[in-house]
């Protein structure tokens, strides 16, 4: 594989027409502009990315391939009223653990609508995770924590996601300030931004690691928290 040189002007333009032929028929027709401006670069700044993330957590996986870090572009249209068969974005996951990869935290990328967002965390807990997050949440001392952390990333510009909850959950008696995070069925920074000009350079890579960088501390947290 050449080395990345960025993403180009043809990646939002191959979206912007999929987003008015969402069809198989015309996906099928332009398949080749696919592979060449949204497929290739995306697979060449997975493992720029990785290699610079390996710095900031040697343990973080960066596969470039389709359902590793590369999100598929079908859309799972069987319990969906949406029967649009694509997605309009490009999604790229880095995560560090050993369970499944959805399930594990990680270093988000979107590229869509001539948007990008840029994200960490864990979009939704599951079960077994949830009791795991709440009983962290419920220890005064990484309770704390999560809230220094969650303040920071805030203070830099970064929203924090998640809080679902109106009530309390039975059995969690968090009372030691931090009982809003008990409401949260999730746990993620986000920013999002007009696509920027670094997207069509090389400098991508790193633009996108100041950013995760800056969120690194919640997806720290998570992984001391719920591993």
């Amino acid at each position: 594989m050449s080395s990345f040189e960025g993403f180009s002007t043809e990646t939002l333009k191959f979206f912007e027409e999929l987003a008015q032929n969402n069809s198989k028929e015309w996906f099928e027709s332009n398949r080749s502009d696919y592979d060449q401006y949204v497929l290739e670069p995306a697979r060449g700044f997975v493992s720029a990315m990785g290699r610079k993330l390996q710095g900031l957590t040697p343990r973080i996986n960066a596969i470039p391939k389709v359902n590793q870090s590369l999100f598929r572009i079908n859309r799972d249209i069987r319990f969906s009223h949406d029967k649009r068969p694509y997605k309009t974005n490009l999604g790229i996951w880095f995560w560090e653990g050993t369970r499944k990869r959805m399930e594990c935290s990680g270093l988000y990328f979107h590229l869509g609508e001539g948007k990008l967002m840029l994200g960490t965390g864990i979009y939704i807990f599951s079960r077994d995770l949830l009791k795991l997050y709440r009983d962290a949440v419920s220890d005064k001392k990484h309770a704390r924590s999560l809230e220094a952390a969650a303040n920071k990333i805030s203070e830099k510009g970064y929203e924090i996601r998640g809080k679902h909850y109106k009530r309390l959950p039975r059995g969690y008696d968090a009372l030691h300030g931090q009982e809003e995070f008990l409401l949260f069925n999730g746990l993620t920074a986000v920013i999002e931004e007009d696509a920027p000009k670094d997207l069509y350079s090389s400098s991508i890579v790193e633009y996108a690691f100041s950013h995760y960088e800056n969120m690194y501390p919640l997806h720290e947290w998570l992984i001391k928290a719920i591993g």
